[in-house]
């Protein structure tokens, strides 16, 4: 949120800087993010006065150049050769004096300099309105008002002021703070306390008020449940125009552009109050009333952006007899909107029902700064003091004549909350003593109303516009906030109790994942979690009835909580691989989410994907495509590095891949990988292979967090090595022959690879050629060859035996 700091001393007497203002804000919980300067022109036109031209004269050697004499207010003229084609003696004009830099309104800026032109001095320049950075007239220089002062500043004549932008990052729970007038309400409040010199918010006096002659346009509300306060007021001989100076200012300042007088208007009391205003046409509302109530499920409306809407039954609008005018607290429409020719206005200022606003908002994909107020909560008791103020500048900025009084509708009076709050709940919770007349004075300035019923039970009255307040930790909160953090003691030395922590987190599994697959070349990415349901459907990703869908959807690309995180890492890959980014190693920490009637579950996975070139291309030469081999590995990497106990692999059939694997140990699912089903691929414009695993985090960590970390001493004898060369039947995986070995030999068994596989004419058919390496090894003492004879003996029956494998020569 912008805030203006002119803007803001208009309604608190202060004598801070802006910098010392965004200091004590942001220790009330307001926190400044930056305070930038603001300057109507670049530099404040510094260096440039007013200067009289006393005479002129044609320059010696230069038929187009004048040499004029001009008088600053020193008492002794200055030379000044000027070129432009309008100069003459007796004007009043504004000189650049040598030293200044100009920021003219294109091109670099320019510093004037004392110098010889066509060999006479030029001591300054007179300027035109581009080259101050006014305008972007250049016909000639410009000529001011007769009754301007020699030696006056530009600034200070043109009434240029230096303004400081606040920007505010706001908790979406600080819906008081909304406006100039809340954030002027904290930092009163702060002053007040801290420096024991009572210090008041100055609002705009409304005090001028007249109601007009007649009854002006009638007001129905049939919706009281979605507006629990409406209030409106008709105005004729209205004359739309351009705003003021001062007002345009006002707006700029906090980065809105003006539209026009009526509208204006309605922007600043809503900046300034918070109370969001609403101006209509009034010869535009057919029957001459308006009437407050739900939309007719499926009616037609055009908003002011000139798109036409289908409405819900649900959506709030202000109609007139026949149709809707407005979305209530998010758009205008497009048929009742102010234009140049407008004459006779109505104009609105109400209390929506932030659920019913934020949903209508969210369903038609509107986000406006009335719908950003409405939602959290606007003051209920600021109703009709925002209207008043309104009108009286519509009276005062476009002749404006109110046609009778308010028409109010008010169907429930907002309560004051009231809180018990135990004083020393604020000593326990600051750590010092803070005295009981302290904390009164500190609600007292929040506009609180205190009522002490003994030394440990007061009855707090919370004022309605504070919609945050409904707890004692609120209040104890406030009054913290209040007299400053700083207040609370921080002890030399900071001690962290002793607790019982278990040796692994859920995230701390986590962390280890990315840990590691950051060391192995993969970046983590962050998709988005939700997906497009009707696409998982239509690939076979999920059935209907298993998707978590979003009620009030932003889009349809994203309505639908994600079952798998495939979706969402295909849609990075195709977005890097449209950048000329082919060779992709991904991995992504999330949820899942799935449906079981009326049930709903969420799940955590690590994903990784792996597309294009196997390594980065370099001098060695073309490192190949990644294939499956390559994702396998990074999965049993994984396992081996956080000891998963006996994996087994085996295929499984999945809609979403042409091959796919599962890892289970001790019959627990712990990841799933494969090749990702070409017509998935095309559905996202991906043309090359990837290749998809998705780790079950929750059962590593189930593993894990059950086992005990051992530690074993650096092996002292040696290990020995042995390998097989072995027939298979086509149909014998690896994992039964590593199954098989490790079940034969328990104690001495340390590895079992792979390194050579071979499938060809030279087999008999429906036969493949595998060499096995077995590394063995005795942690108490030195093998003999005896015993590793004996033990490879065991192994090869058992592959002969129960694998029907033949020993190769």
């Amino acid at each position: 949120m912008r805030i203006s700091w002119n803007w803001l001393r208009t309604l608190i007497e202060t004598d801070l800087s802006p910098h010392e203002a965004a200091a004590i804000l942001t220790s009330t919980g307001l926190e400044v993010e930056s305070v930038e300067l603001l300057e109507p022109v670049r530099g404040m036109l510094a260096g440039v006065v007013v200067g009289q031209v006393l005479g002129c004269e044609k320059h010696p050697d230069a038929d187009r150049l004048r040499v004029c004499q001009v008088e600053l207010g020193s008492g002794t003229p200055l030379a000044i050769v000027c070129g432009a084609p309008n100069v003459a003696e007796g004007q009043k004009v504004l000189v650049a004096t040598a030293g200044t830099t100009l920021h003219p309104s294109a091109g670099e800026p320019i510093t004037i300099k004392r110098s010889k032109i066509r060999g006479v001095e030029s001591n300054g320049m007179i300027c035109a309105e581009d080259e101050l950075g006014l305008g972007s007239g250049h016909a000639g220089i410009l000529v001011l008002d007769p009754s301007a002062v020699v030696g006056t500043a530009a600034a200070v004549l043109l009434g240029l002021r230096v303004d400081h932008a606040l920007e505010i990052g706001l908790t979406p729970n600080r819906a008081d703070a909304m406006s100039h007038v809340g954030v002027a309400r904290d930092l009163a409040a702060a002053l007040t306390v801290r420096t024991g010199r009572p210090v008041a918010v100055k609002w705009p006096d409304t005090s001028a008020f007249r109601m007009g002659e007649g009854t002006g346009i009638p007001v129905e509300v049939l919706a009281p449940a979605a507006c629990s306060r409406y209030a409106g007021i008709t105005l004729s001989n209205v004359k739309v125009a351009s705003s003021p100076a001062w007002l345009q200012e006002r707006l700029r300042s906090i980065g809105l552009k003006p539209i026009n007088n009526v509208v204006d208007v309605t922007n600043f009391v809503q900046h300034e109050l918070g109370q969001p205003l609403h101006a209509f046409d009034a010869a535009r509302l057919a029957g001459g009333r308006v009437v407050v109530r739900l939309a007719k499920e499926g009616e037609p409306f055009r908003t002011l952006d000139g798109k036409d809407r289908l409405l819900s039954a649900q959506d709030l609008v202000i109609a007139d007899a026949e149709k809707p005018a407005c979305l209530a607290g998010v758009f205008g429409g497009a048929d009742s909107g102010v234009g140049p020719d407008t004459t006779k206005v109505f104009l609105e200022s109400a209390r929506f029902d932030p659920a019913t606003v934020r949903k209508t908002a969210r369903r038609h994909g509107l986000n406006t700064d009335a719908s950003f107020r409405f939602e959290r909560g606007v003051d209920p008791g600021i109703t009709i003091t925002a209207l008043q103020r309104a009108v009286l500048l519509l009276c005062e900025l476009t002749g404006a004549l109110v046609e009778g009084g308010v028409q109010e509708v008010q169907q429930m009076e907002a309560p004051w909350a009231t809180v018990e709050l135990d004083p020393r709940r604020v000593q326990r919770a600051i750590g010092v003593e803070v005295p009981a007349e302290e904390i009164v004075q500190v609600l007292r300035a929040l506009d609180c109303r205190v009522q002490a019923s003994g030394d440990d039970r007061w009855q707090v009255s919370v004022p309605p516009y504070r919609v945050d307040v409904t707890r004692e930790a609120d209040l104890v909160e406030e009054v913290i906030r209040i007299i400053g953090f700083d207040r609370v003691p921080i002890p030399a030395r900071l001690s962290m109790p002793a607790v019982p922590v278990s040796y692994m987190t859920l995230d701390g599994l986590q962390r280890q994942f990315a840990s590691h697959l950051s060391a192995r070349g993969f970046r983590e990415v962050m998709t988005p979690s939700l997906v497009n349901g009707q696409r998982v459907v239509d690939l076979g990703g999920s059935s209907a009835n298993e998707l978590i869908r979003m009620k009030n959807p932003l889009s349809a690309e994203l309505d639908t909580l994600r079952p798998s995180m495939l979706f969402g890492m295909l849609q990075a890959a195709a977005h890097n691989i449209a950048r000329q980014q082919r060779d992709l190693r991904f991995f992504e920490k999330g949820r899942i989410y799935t449906a079981s009637g009326s049930t709903a579950r969420e799940q955590d996975r690590t994903a990784m994907l792996i597309t294009g070139a196997r390594n980065q291309e370099g001098w060695r030469g073309n490192t190949g495509a990644a294939a499956m081999p390559d994702l396998k590995a990074e999965v049993e990497l994984l396992l081996e590095r956080l000891h998963v106990p006996d994996p087994e692999t085996s295929p499984s059939s999945h809609p979403l891949f042409s091959t796919f694997i599962e890892v289970r140990s001790m019959n627990t699912l712990f990841a799933g990988y494969g090749i990702v089903h070409p017509a998935v691929l095309k559905a996202f414009d991906i043309a090359q292979p990837v290749f998809f695993a998705e780790l079950h985090d929750a059962a590593w960590f189930s593993d894990l967090a059950g086992r005990k970390v051992e530690y074993a001493e650096v092996p002292r004898f040696p290990a020995v090595r042995r390998d097989l060369s072995l027939l298979l039947d086509g149909s014998i995986t690896f994992a039964e022959l590593e199954r098989a070995a490790r079940r034969t030999e328990r104690k001495i068994l340390r590895d079992v690879d792979l390194f050579d596989v071979y499938e060809g004419d030279k087999l008999p058919a429906g036969k493949k050629s595998y060499a096995l390496r077995f590394t063995l090894q005795d942690v108490a003492r030195t093998l003999t060859d005896e015993q590793v004879e004996r033990t490879m003996a065991r192994i090869r029956k058992v592959f002969e035996d129960e694998l029907g494998a033949q020993l190769r020569a």
